[in-house]
C-alpha cells in the first residue's frame, strides 16, 4: 500500500511516497511557488489609488484580497491538482498532510472530496527545510519508515 506524505508550505511542496515498512521515503514530486516569497508591495501592480469618499474626506483603495494570500492560494491549487492527479492514476492509496498553519486551511479548501478521503493524518508542521532524516523522525508517530 503505498501511502504519499504532501509536505508543505505557502511557497515549497515535497511529496513524497512510502511503500511499505522499512522502505524509506522516496521523493515524487517538488513544486515551488516563489510568488509566495514575495513582498506585498512588490505583488501588487502599482501603488493603492484613492476613492472619492462621500464628504470632503478621502479614501486610499484597499485591494479586495491580499496579494500574499492570493499566491498562496493560487499555489494550494497548484499542490491540489497533483495531489488529484495521483489519486486518479491509483499512485497512493493513503495521504498524509503536513503543512504551515496558515497553508493547510488553504490546502484543504482546494482538495477535491476524493483526495481528502484518502487523507489520514493531518500535521500543522512547517518542515519543508527538513532533511530526510529529520522529516522521518517527525513522522514517526504516524507512520512506519
Amino acid at each position: 500500500m503505498n501511502t504519499w506524505i504532501l509536505v508543505a508550505n505557502s511557497s515549497h511542496a515535497k511529496i513524497f511516497c512510502n511503500s511499505g515498512m522499512k522502505k524509506g521515503l522516496q521523493l515524487v514530486a517538488e513544486l515551488d511557488h516563489p510568488e509566495s516569497r514575495e513582498k506585498r508591495m512588490d505583488l501588487a501592480s502599482d501603488r493603492p489609488g484613492h476613492n472619492k469618499a462621500s464628504g470632503n474626506g478621502r479614501g486610499a483603495f484597499v485591494q479586495a484580497t491580499d496579494p500574499k494570500q492570493n499566491e498562496a492560494d493560487h499555489f494550494a491549487l497548484q499542490v491540489a491538482k497533483n495531489l488529484e492527479h495521483g489519486r486518479t492514476i491509483n499512485e497512493y492509496e493513503r495521504l498524509i498532510l503536513v503543512a504551515s498553519n496558515p497553508f493547510m486551511g488553504l490546502l484543504k479548501n482546494r482538495l477535491d472530496s476524493h483526495v481528502l478521503d484518502k487523507v489520514s493524518e493531518t500535521i500543522e508542521k512547517d518542515y519543508t527545510k527538513s532533511n530526510d532524516k529529520e522529516l522521518a523522525a517527525h513522522l514517526e508517530q504516524v507512520i512506519y519508515l
